[in-house]
Order: C-alpha cells, then sequence, then structure tokens
C-alpha cells in the first residue's frame, strides 16, 4: 500500500501503511478494528509509537555540547539521581519503566545538571536492551566531557517479564557502567555507589 499522508487537527500525519498494519494487529488480536471504540486507535498508536520513539531523532550528545568551566574549583562527584525514564524493549516492544542514577567527576568543566537526564531520556526513547542503554548513557557523557570518571546505575522493571511469559511482577533489573576512577580506584567507586544509595 502507498505511503499516504493526512493531516488531522495539527498532528503528526500517519502513513496509510502503518495505519493499516497497526488495523493488522488488531484483528490478529482478535478484535475489530472498525468497530467505534477502535476507529481512531491505528493513528492513535501510530503517533504514540512515533513519540516512544523520539531518539532516533535527536543526539543525545548535543545536549552536553554546552559546558561551564567556571566551577570555582569544585573538583568533586556531580551526581543526579532518581531520574525517571519510560523506555521500549526491543525484543517485544514492551515498556521497560524504571530510574537512573547518573555520576560523572568533572575535570575542568561540567554541564547543567538537567542535560544528564536529556542525555538518559535521548537514548531511553528508543527501541532497547538495559545494558545497552546503561552503556550508551555512560559512554556518550564520557566521550563529551572527558571526565575522571562516569558511574551510571540504571533500576527497572521489564513488562515483557512483568506481564507476559513468566509473569513475575514486582521483578527489578539493576544494570551499572562505571569508568574512568569509579572503574579503577575502589574508595571512589564505593563513595559514588554510597552517594547513590547503593
Amino acid at each position: 500500500m502507498a505511503d499516504i499522508y493526512e493531516e488531522e487537527d495539527g498532528k503528526i500525519p500517519v502513513p496509510a501503511d502503518v495505519e493499516e498494519a497497526i488495523k493488522t494487529l488488531i484483528r490478529w488480536a482478535g478484535d475489530d478494528p472498525s468497530r467505534e471504540g477502535l476507529m481512531d486507535t491505528p493513528k492513535r498508536v501510530a503517533r504514540a509509537w512515533k513519540e516512544y520513539c523520539g531518539g532516533y531523532e535527536a543526539d543525545p550528545s548535543h545536549h552536553l555540547s554546552r559546558t561551564f568551566e567556571e566551577v570555582g574549583g569544585y573538583d568533586e562527584i556531580v551526581l543526579l539521581r532518581d531520574i525517571p525514564f519510560q523506555s521500549h524493549c526491543e525484543h517485544h516492544m514492551a515498556p521497560i519503566i524504571g530510574k537512573a542514577a547518573i555520576a560523572y567527576l568533572p575535570k575542568n568543566r561540567v554541564v547543567g545538571i538537567s542535560k544528564l537526564a536529556r542525555v538518559l531520556q535521548g537514548f531511553a526513547r528508543r527501541l532497547q536492551v538495559q545494558e545497552r542503554l546503561t552503556a550508551e548513557v555512560a559512554d556518550c557523557i564520557w566521550e563529551n566531557l572527558h571526565p575522571q570518571g562516569v558511574a551510571v546505575v540504571i533500576e527497572a522493571s521489564h513488562s515483557c517479564m512483568t506481564a507476559r511469559g513468566v509473569r513475575t511482577p514486582g521483578v527489578g533489573m539493576t544494570t551499572s557502567r562505571m569508568m574512568g576512577v569509579f572503574r579503577d580506584d575502589e574508595r571512589s567507586r564505593k563513595e559514588v555507589l554510597s552517594l547513590m544509595g547503593y
């Protein structure tokens, strides 16, 4: 089917083949996409997925391009805790809901703290596995800020495990990535993990 775009009240257009694919899925699941309650669902789902996967359209490292060198000699850990995020697993496209702690030990410059959350969101808004998400966030900060150390810990619940398959609600997964002094120096690693609450 050809891509036919249709504007609707200023909302992003949905290609006809995408809408039809969602109708096919609804039929396959056992329902009728033409019934009243589902008539607008294919477009809603398409737009929701465009939003869920908005991270593909952005470069998270862009958020780390503006840094500050005037930090009054500050040379201790910078930490942002309990950053909420939502992603979707690449295996079942089911929600991953969690929180992250991101820390770095600056060398000679810092970044606005909201930028750390933006880096997380940029990578989370893609089809993901938690291990890769953790590594991508840490690597991005390491490569762009050139700090003495980076530590990222992510805790999340995976709907592909809690709502289907083995169905084990309440189970959480924790992943971490330590770089620089947080990997090489046990004392620094203990300090940052303690500040994160671990």
